[in-house]
């Protein structure tokens, strides 16, 4: 039993629930396609699944029991945990999780750059003692919970993500969360449909200082337009140890100098006055900004600096948020930049930005394949129609697009700048994989909902039909 996280009278006491066995899970799920042998599956109602429906499946691929709220036929009640909703129930083993670990917990929130700073943050931690923090983006009402009861009582260290796209939803979030430092990465025109303004995501982000434990530190991003909007929402919150991060004069973690490279950046910073020299394994300038607060973390939360700065250099961006490829053919060798996992104006331009630093010479070039960026509201075209500068500034060879709102962008591009329009992603691959040349460089980017994921497989795949084509040729 020493390995378990949760018993099942644990469990049972935690969510006010029955269970009639006795069981130890290893672990919590919520998704039978990557639950793992021993774990607890929770049986999730949503508004289009009901994680009722595959319960059979679940212990049938080991799981040791399921949360549910109501009997489940072909399931003995010894392997179930029944609770009144399982999503309450979820929350409540979240909040027992919560209070029986003594780790120190830092939350991230911000427009752009949540995952990746919550990674960089694990990665440094890791190297630190042992270390809890979500997986992919699981930072919203049902990731948050889940996040939390996964979290062995021996956590040292954990970092959570929180994310938003309405009003009101990071403070239910952070409060169960009670981290002790939080960070705002930065608050730009993201999911501005659901608000009138970039102020009001501005007081929707500022909603994570309500959760904060007393004595708790902000770090905020001193070189954003809304820093101050921020710095006296944190005040009003009693937020007592507030840290700017950024490049202008006054910052408390002060970017001195930096060298952006293809691949990496060297930067000198000081830390409250104590310098430091470190290396970004990841390339881009918004990285680098990150960075400074993801050391201000470090710093906040009582970790080691010059071991923070030694794992910074170990960094990989992950897949949909950076991560490169060297895609090799018989003909052709180029490189692919996979920004498919969401996308904004201020997370598209800093995409662009990284481009730019691609060394590409001619006649290879620098490609950008971009799909809609969503949830807009009103604006959405002229936001599109306003990447054009970035694009110039980026100094783009050639541009594809695919979706309704990527047309205005499409339309308004110089004509020597047009590689392909199309509707929808999966027919923009075939008209971009015939165009691709040897050395380009190649960023796809857009929201989720736009599906440009398929269009970096189909771009990977070619490597693989390459060295089949091959393969076959020589038999």
């Amino acid at each position: 039993m020493s390995d378990a996280l949760w018993t099942a009278s644990e469990a049972a006491a935690a969510t006010g629930g029955k269970a009639a066995g006795e069981w130890a899970a290893t672990g919590v799920s919520i998704d039978t396609r990557t639950l793992e042998l021993g774990e607890l599956f929770v049986a999730l109602t949503g508004d289009n699944s009901d994680g009722h429906a595959h319960v059979v499946n679940a212990i049938a691929n080991g799981a040791c029991a399921a949360m549910v709220s109501r009997p489940v036929e072909g399931v003995a009640d010894d392997a179930l945990l029944i609770v009144e909703d399982t999503l309450a129930a979820l929350n409540a083993l979240g909040a027992a999780a919560r209070t029986r670990t003594d780790a120190k917990i830092a939350a991230i929130t911000g427009s752009v750059g949540k995952t990746s700073t919550k990674d960089a943050l694990r990665t440094i931690f890791e190297a630190q003692g042992p270390t809890h923090a979500s997986v992919a983006s699981y930072n919203n009402h049902w990731g948050v919970p889940l996040t939390l009861a996964r979290m062995p009582a021996e956590t040292e260290w954990a970092i959570f993500e929180i994310g938003m796209n309405h009003p009101g939803e990071i403070v239910p979030l952070v409060k169960a969360v009670k981290p002790d430092v939080v960070m705002v990465t930065t608050v730009e025109p993201a999911h501005i449909a659901h608000f009138k303004n970039v102020e009001e995501i501005a007081d929707a982000k500022a909603e994570i200082f309500e959760g904060l434990k007393p004595g708790g530190t902000a770090i905020l991003n001193f070189d954003n337009p809304h820093y101050e909007r921020l710095r006296r929402r944190a005040t009003a919150c009693g937020v007592e140890h507030i840290v700017a991060f950024g490049e202008g004069a006054g910052a408390d973690i002060h970017l001195e100098k930096v060298a952006l490279h293809a691949s990496c950046s060297c930067i000198s910073a000081t830390i409250m006055g104590q310098p430091i020299t470190y290396k970004l394994g990841v390339p881009g300038r918004h990285i680098v900004q990150n960075s400074l607060g993801i050391l201000g973390v470090v710093s906040a939360l009582g970790g080691d600096l010059a071991l923070a700065g030694m794992s910074l250099a170990t960094l990989n961006a992950p897949k949909g948020r950076g991560a490169r490829h060297v895609v090799r053919g018989d003909e052709r060798q180029f490189l692919v930049i996979d920004e498919s996992y969401n996308a904004n104006p201020a997370s598209m331009q800093a995409a662009l930005a990284t481009l730019a630093g691609c060394d590409v010479s001619a006649p290879a070039r620098r490609i950008a394949v971009l799909g809609d960026m969503l949830e807009l509201g009103g604006d959405e075209e002229a936001l599109h129609r306003g990447l054009l500068a970035s694009i110039v500034e980026a100094k783009v060879d050639c541009v594809f697009a695919c979706g309704p709102l990527m047309a205005a962008l499409y339309d308004a591009l110089p004509v020597d700048l047009r590689g392909g329009y199309v509707a929808q992603s999966k027919d923009l691959l075939p008209v971009l994989a015939a165009k691709v040349r040897d050395g380009d460089a190649v960023m796809i980017k857009g929201s989720l909902g736009s599906r440009m994921g398929l269009i970096v497989d189909g771009l990977l795949a070619l490597e693989i039909d390459a060295t089949a084509s091959h393969a076959v040729g020589n038999s």
